[in-house]
């Protein structure tokens, strides 16, 4: 690798906006917003807005659409064109 061209690959701690769960984890992004983590170091935080503390299909909490309704709306709006 060339020297001098990457960016710094550190220590950082992740939010979740909604749910407010952190975890700590490596990357090369970069925030002005620090946290005192639980081992008593300081990290950059970046806040995000999905992570799998949130997210439906990890959480469980998936929606399930009304395929046959969707249907039906389309044949409303365009008409059955079956041939």
């Amino acid at each position: 690798m060339r020297t001098g061209i990457h960016p710094e690959y550190r220590p950082v701690v992740y939010q979740d906006r909604s749910t407010g769960d952190a975890f700590l984890t490596r990357s090369t992004a970069t925030s002005d917003r620090t946290i005192e983590w639980s081992d008593g170091n300081t990290y950059p935080l970046v806040n995000v807005d999905v992570t799998s503390y949130s997210h439906p299909f990890w959480t469980g909490t998936t929606r399930v659409l009304d395929e046959a309704g969707a249907v039906e709306k389309f044949r409303r709006r365009y008409g059955d064109r079956r041939r």
